[in-house]
């Protein structure tokens, strides 16, 4: 269970978000809005990333500021752009590194990591340096590197905005089928459409929570009466 409890979060003079309130009990939450509108910023609380101005955040009870070691073991975090996470110089290399708090025999590393290779298609670029694959397969390694570790939660900060068409379907594949919860920031409506729920913020807001087609559909609705009115007469 991620909650928020009444969540202000200010950035120097700006308001970021405005008293947010939920419970997200559910496997699969999409998170949409246009940009600014504190999306980003509200997932960021759920592992610590940032702390909130005022109010609570919760992971399993846990506080994600003062309990940050216990909150980053259940809650695995994927960036946008993969080389902000690939951190070693080789696929095999960096998948490892997220095992090396575990005190684990080299043995059993190499297991884990072999098996998660294989998994996500990347066996056969064990060694091959982490800077040569293709930005799909560098965001396969950054999924793979934090999954390894088999967090609860998995948010994911518009994972596919840096992917072409192949590579983005086969993500969104991905975060459809994990068995952790996913708690999924995007700009791609089509990708959260069929989800069971999905949240909309707007200027630090919950606009709209409900089902993915429904809340997409209104989000889009309002976009296009805005971008409306805002045309010149």
């Amino acid at each position: 269970m991620i909650r928020f409890e009444d969540v202000t979060l200010r950035l120097g003079d700006r308001t970021v978000l405005d008293g947010i309130s939920l419970d997200l009990p559910e496997p699969r939450v999409g998170l949409i809005g246009a940009n600014g509108s504190g999306k980003s910023s509200l997932a960021r609380l759920v592992n610590g990333l940032l702390q909130p101005t005022s109010g609570r955040v919760e992971v399993d009870g846990l506080d994600p500021g003062r309990q940050g070691r216990q909150v980053r073991q259940r809650v695995g975090f994927l960036f946008s752009d993969p080389d902000a996470q690939i951190v070693m110089p080789t696929v095999a290399e960096d998948v490892a590194f997220s095992l090396r708090r575990r005190r684990l025999a080299k043995a059993d590393v190499a297991r884990q990591v072999s098996r998660t290779l294989d998994r996500f298609g990347l066996a056969d670029w064990a060694d091959v340096p982490a800077h040569a694959l293709s930005s799909g397969q560098k965001q396969l390694l950054a999924l793979a590197s934090v999954l390894v570790t088999e967090p609860a939660v998995l948010v994911a900060d518009e994972p596919t905005t840096l992917l072409d068409l192949r590579n983005a379907l086969r993500i969104s594949r991905l975060l459809r089928t994990l068995p952790q919860q996913v708690l999924l920031v995007t700009h791609d409506l089509d990708l959260v459409a069929d989800w069971g729920r999905v949240i909309c913020l707007d200027a630090g807001r919950v606009l709209f929570d409900g089902p993915g087609r429904e809340v997409t559909a209104r989000y889009r609705a309002m976009m296009i009466d805005r971008e409306t009115s805002e045309e010149p007469s």
